[in-house]
């Protein structure tokens, strides 16, 4: 039985998908649900899951290629063709064990009627007596593990010693990156070192670059009086029992002045402002291989506390890096903030095709004038992001205004 593995689509607007990396290769064993490559689309990566179990063949789409939405890539065969060799048939476990070791049947002398699992098992031990490798050297024992390991860490798999069955290299084996043994085993020095970036830090470096080249940004910065807002944090934290946080309360702020200044739910298309039909803030999450922004849909309709859970929720998932296309789609409005890692202001680029992003800094104690005497307040600075194609200083500045209004004076606003 074969089953086709097809280009899946992630988004409703997808047409095509490419294909970053196998995790299995050709002639590999699967098993049904473990993760079979990784591809990406315009807003994300993702693994593929095998379809079925079997052995991974007709790879027809290579690294890097496009693809069709739908196409079939490669193909799944539930069971082991039969190989003959003088017409002598092999069992299946012989060929599964002869595939993942690349093993050519041919050159295996069967003990019985057909070549069994215990005669590719003596066809390897005879080989690493030898000193020779299966295949004539073309292909090196290993685990699927193993060698994916292999081509993530530089390792040149053909040195490293196999500990498992019959000499082959198994998982453990291959060295971590940068330890002594693997400067053994790669043989080829470097004199400049390049580090090989994810896919999630390309995309993002691909998208800021387009924004920084192609939309004209305007900053406008303004110091607000966070009092209210620290106050109000507390007493949603006492009346929710939740771990609300000052990102969960500016993102209600801020719906409900898109809500007010419909410019800056806009985007610039063709030579157009198109402006959201809803109010979905996108939130700048640092994860390890760079910058992910997923989004809370409908924003302006939600509570604190609805707006907290599903920020728990986006952030976990970004952090495992269980990310669905969904939860990507749709940004009109990005808010980052940054005030954790103590920083006081920042210019942030905004999120292509967005034309407004607004960096918050951290809440810290200042020396301000109120009423004409020095008062020590807690203050937070934030700095707006404009396309200005789309939002120009005035509409910025008013729509600054308004949520400097709200964050000093919020309790009104629905919790």
């Amino acid at each position: 039985m074969t089953t086709q593995v097809i280009m899946p689509a992630l988004g409703m607007a997808q047409e095509t998908g490419k294909v970053l990396r196998w995790l299995k290769a050709e002639g590999d064993p699967v098993t049904q649900g473990e993760p079979l490559l990784e591809i990406e689309t315009d807003k994300v990566t993702v693994e593929i899951e095998a379809p079925a179990s079997g052995i991974l063949q007709e790879v027809a789409a290579t690294e890097g290629q496009e693809v069709p939405v739908g196409q079939t890539i490669a193909r799944i065969v539930s069971t082991i063709p039969t190989v003959t060799a003088a017409s002598v048939a092999a069992s299946p476990l012989a060929a599964r064990l002869a595939a993942e070791h690349g093993v050519d049947l041919l050159e295996v002398k069967p003990s019985g009627g057909r070549i069994a699992k215990s005669d590719v098992l003596a066809f390897l031990e005879k080989q690493k007596e030898s000193g020779t490798t299966p295949g004539d050297g073309v292909r090196t024992p290993a685990s699927p593990k193993a060698r994916r390991l292999a081509a993530e860490r530089g390792v040149d798999i053909a040195a490293v010693q196999g500990t498992g069955p019959a000499g082959a290299v198994v998982a453990a084996d291959v060295p971590a990156a940068g330890s002594p043994q693997q400067a053994q085993v790669a043989a080829v020095p470097a004199s400049v070192e390049a580090v090989a970036v994810s896919t999630t830090w390309r995309i993002m470096a691909e998208r800021t670059t387009q924004s920084w080249t192609g939309a004209p940004h305007v900053y406008l910065v303004r110091e607000v009086d966070a009092g209210r807002l620290v106050a109000w944090r507390e007493r949603c934290r006492k009346r929710l029992k939740a771990e609300v946080t000052y990102t969960d309360l500016l993102v209600r702020l801020v719906a409900v002045g898109l809500r007010r200044h419909s410019r800056l739910n806009a985007r610039w298309q063709e030579g157009k402002i198109v402006t959201g039909s809803e109010i979905n803030v996108g939130l700048a999450v640092a994860v390890e291989d760079g910058l992910v922004v997923p989004v809370i849909h409908r924003a302006d309709h939600q509570s604190v506390a609805e707006i907290a859970a599903r920020r728990w929720e986006l952030v976990g998932r970004a952090q495992a890096g269980k990310l669905r296309p969904e939860d990507l789609a749709g940004g009109t409005f990005t808010v980052s903030n940054l005030g954790m890692y103590g920083v006081d202001v920042f210019n942030a680029i905004i999120n292509p095709p967005q034309a407004a992003l607004l960096a918050v800094g951290r809440i810290a104690d200042r020396v301000v004038a109120v009423e004409g005497r020095p008062t020590v307040r807690p203050m937070m600075t934030l700095s707006l992001s404009c396309d200005h194609r789309v939002v120009d200083g005035a509409r910025g500045a008013l729509f600054l205004q308004d949520l400097a209004s709200l964050i000093e004076e919020p309790l009104e606003l629905q919790e």
